[in-house]
């Protein structure tokens, strides 16, 4: 059996939170350029400038990407031969999102209570945590600063298996052309089918995480995102909403089995500034 303390739990994630916040990942930097070539706009041209400068000068500055650091989501595969000791996993991620937000003037976002009293927290704790056990002796975690605007124009569905391919992607172009010009476009958009009402947003959102420019493995499925991305570009939203031909970077679809009643679908909107940081211990 494997210990790791939960202290340097913390630490990984203090510095994933960081990384995730300064660092736009390769692959949207690259898709953010590629979509530069195909962009007629000249609006939509100023705007995908001005993020591939963004990303620059937050790099070079050590500065936030954006000025909704996020509520923090953290996905974790925990080894089954891993012991953890020390603080509670939970305790031990908020430690290391307390310290990275305090220490780094990374903006803190969380209120305590949704509805009534909406006092921040002052420290962006809680972190949302998603962990599953898998095989091995490693914990593997995965840092997702999530600001609202694009959860705002997220949605899910309990479609009727009646409803098919053709509903699905009615749900998803839709849910893109009602507030996919509020999520500061280019998007990159995740769908979640199958499951139930919990699982199919969880897997839309960890869909987010592939690279941009990759396909499912399935054909049917690899076909379906194709078939969306050029639904969803269609719309002209374009970038910064400003119109054009790029409102999306690409559109990732993830799916798991479901109810022979049911046909969930769940549409996580993600903006251009898809912030992710990985680690593991």
């Amino acid at each position: 059996m494997k210990e790791i303390n939960s202290v340097e739990v913390a630490n990984l994630i203090e510095s994933l939170c960081i990384k995730a916040n300064i660092c736009a990942p390769e692959d949207v930097m690259e898709g953010i350029i590629l979509a530069k070539a195909h962009e007629d706009s000249s609006y939509g041209q100023a705007v995908l400038e001005d993020l591939l400068e963004n990303i620059e000068l937050a790099r070079k500055e050590r500065m936030p990407l954006c000025q909704d650091c996020g509520m923090v989501v953290v996905f974790v595969d925990w080894g089954q031969e891993v012991l953890l000791v020390g603080s509670t996993l939970q305790e031990s991620i908020d430690e290391g999102v307390r310290k990275a937000y305090l220490e780094n003037y990374l903006r803190r976002s969380v209120v305590n209570d949704p509805l009534y009293e909406r006092k921040n927290t002052g420290d962006n704790t809680p972190a949302i945590v998603h962990c599953r056990l898998v095989g091995g002796n490693e914990a593997k975690f995965t840092v997702v600063p999530k600001g609202m605007g694009s959860e705002n124009a997220s949605a899910l569905a309990m479609l009727s298996p009646a409803d098919g391919q053709e509903g699905v992607i009615n749900f998803v172009k839709s849910t893109v052309a009602q507030k996919g010009q509020n999520a500061c476009p280019p998007l990159i958009v995740g769908v979640g089918i199958g499951g139930n009402f919990e699982s199919a947003p969880i897997l839309a959102k960890r869909s987010l995480l592939r690279p941009v420019g990759s396909r499912n493995t399935d054909d049917r499925y690899s076909q379906l995102e194709e078939k969306l991305l050029e639904e969803i570009n269609g719309l002209g939203l374009g970038p910064g909403g400003y119109g054009g031909r790029v409102t999306a970077l690409d559109v990732h679809v993830e799916f798991m089995p479901t109810h022979i009643a049911g046909l969930p679908v769940a549409v996580n909107v993600c903006c251009n500034a898809l912030r992710h940081a990985s680690g593991h211990l």
